[in-house]
């Protein structure tokens, strides 16, 4: 048998699980809102930022592309036949 004040206690527990339960709820409902209205840009910034950023990456992709592209074809480094390094 249990006593009166053993169900009091797990009524209690369940009441504070409850909560629990129902703040971490609320907390990633609030966590899913925010990120779904920063969306994919960062937070503040503006198109002409945005903007800058892109052609920055796509500058630098290219410069890796172009350097990868020198390793292939065994120009990124001087020839050993000769001192002078190639156009």
């Amino acid at each position: 048998m249990v006593s009166a004040s053993g169900r009091r206690v797990s009524q209690k527990k369940e009441k504070m699980m409850k909560k629990v339960r129902v703040s971490v709820i609320w907390g990633i409902m609030l966590y899913i809102l925010v990120l779904g209205m920063s969306g994919c840009n960062q937070p503040g910034e503006t198109s002409a930022e945005g903007a800058r950023r892109h052609q920055r990456y796509m500058s630098i992709s290219k410069q890796e592309m172009l350097q990868d592209a020198d390793k292939l074809m065994l120009t990124d480094e001087p020839s050993k036949l000769t001192d002078k390094r190639m156009p």
